[in-house]
């Protein structure tokens, strides 16, 4: 019997049970939102979203949709809970985080509901590692209220768009500049560092353009200090969708291809500088 297939012992009933043939799928997802020791994990029919925070001012979110997993169960509406992220990783690539051609770590991941701890049963070669990592109580999350009826301006880019803006920029600056506007520059990444100003910026028929909807120019900052834990989806990441609406809020969404080709995603949330003044724009 495939392990990922193996039943739960009898008698067991669990608020929620995933099985996975390549636990790598998940954990360099996790990697990506890896910027604090903690995340709130939230399953529902339709997933699992991991959920990391900073200083209530950035939130980032792994989405796993269940049809990535071979097997998800979800016994409630909603099963939530939080968890150590520096564990959780620690425990996933128990094995080693690159295994031998054509072998892969497969992933059973049981959780029998509040109190209880997240079981790992991970497999490799044979050998079989079990993980109890203890569970708290989850924290109220920031609702950043980012439905597409209140984004104002919207463009999706070729990741490697962006990747080569991050290399060219100065990254000695305090902030990120992003200007999006339905005129030129139509999409403008600026940085004041200590060689200067920088300007990059985007035609709206670039090759690395995929969409552009602009309604209004809006220019605003972001300290890259809280963009910078978002480059390790970037660097996963084929497409990125970069959203704004009325109060500079940033939505970046990282569309990432796994190992077996499917599609997940990644999004990061972050408000902007509030010590910037309209007159310094």
């Amino acid at each position: 019997m495939p392990f990922s297939a193996q039943p739960p012992a009898s008698g067991e009933r669990y608020a929620l049970s995933a099985s996975l043939d390549n636990a790598r799928n998940l954990s360099s997802l996790l990697r990506a939102v890896h910027f604090q020791d903690h995340a709130t994990c939230l399953a529902t029919a339709s997933g699992l979203r991991v959920t990391v925070e900073d200083a209530k001012c950035i939130q980032a979110n792994a989405f796993i949709q269940a049809e990535i997993f071979q097997e998800f169960s979800v016994q409630e509406e909603s099963v939530m809970f939080r968890i150590s992220l520096s564990v959780l990783l620690d425990c996933l690539t128990i094995f080693g985080t690159s295994s031998l051609p054509g072998t892969s770590t497969a992933l059973r991941m049981c959780y029998r509901g509040y109190g209880y701890p997240l079981m790992l049963f991970l497999e490799e070669g044979g050998v079989v590692t079990v993980c109890k990592i203890n569970t708290q109580e989850p924290v109220e999350l920031l609702d950043f209220d980012f439905c597409s009826t209140k984004v104002v301006n919207k463009i999706i880019l070729q990741s490697e768009g962006l990747r080569e803006a991050f290399a060219e920029l100065d990254m000695t600056s305090e902030v990120l500049q992003i200007t999006m506007s339905p005129d030129k520059p139509y999409f403008r990444l600026s940085t004041f560092g200590n060689a200067g100003s920088a300007h990059l910026d985007y035609p709206r028929d670039s090759d690395l353009m995929e969409a552009f909807h602009c309604n209004q120019t809006q220019t605003n900052r972001y300290k890259i200090s809280l963009l910078k834990p978002s480059t390790k989806a970037l660097a996963l990441s084929c497409k990125v969708s970069i959203r704004t609406d009325a109060q500079g809020f940033l939505s970046l969404q990282y569309m990432i291809r796994n190992e077996d080709g499917q599609i997940c995603f990644v999004e990061y949330y972050c408000c902007p500088d509030e010590n910037i003044t309209e007159a310094e724009l």
